[in-house]
């Protein structure tokens, strides 16, 4: 196998995706950010939203803790973003759920990210939007192949 250099396309599509994630990750926070939240918050209000939401599965499925996920929502219960109520059926969990303001904060990243796909993903065409997510598909299934592939092997060499 060859070694990549710098000026090699897989290095340069590298380089590029490297780029448009940061892009992504730093347009996310000021999303975020305008609406006067983290974009942990975000998530967790997104969350809140679908009326389904359970924290230890929600921590579960972010590869979090029960704790990180408390802190969240003390935030967000703190600042008036979501209400606690304690669960009809086992009355040692508690219902979350968005408040007006809540609500509203979650309506205005909305609309401000609806505002963003619009100004900036429509200006190209079909095939073009195609072509990203079929290679965005392909590039994400294999990484996800190799990160199973490496725990797998790493777990058979701790035997």
């Amino acid at each position: 196998m060859q070694a990549v250099g710098r000026r090699d396309p897989i290095f340069r599509a590298i380089e590029a995706m490297t780029a448009l994630a940061e892009i992504f990750e730093r347009r996310r926070e000021v999303l975020a950010r305008d609406a006067g939240i983290t974009i942990e918050q975000w998530r967790v209000l997104e969350e809140i939203s679908t009326e389904h939401f359970i924290p230890s599965m929600f921590a579960r499925s972010r590869d979090s803790s029960a704790a990180a996920v408390s802190k969240i929502l003390r935030q967000l219960l703190d600042s008036g973003l979501v209400s606690a109520a304690i669960g009809r059926a086992d009355r040692r969990n508690r219902r979350y759920k968005l408040t007006a303001k809540g609500t509203r904060a979650l309506g205005k990243l909305r609309a401000s990210r609806q505002a963003a796909i619009e100004a900036i993903w429509t200006g190209f065409s079909r095939d073009e939007l195609a072509a990203f997510s079929a290679f965005a598909i392909k590039l994400s299934d294999r990484i996800e192949r190799y990160s199973r592939g490496k725990s797998a092997r790493r777990a058979a060499a701790a035997r």
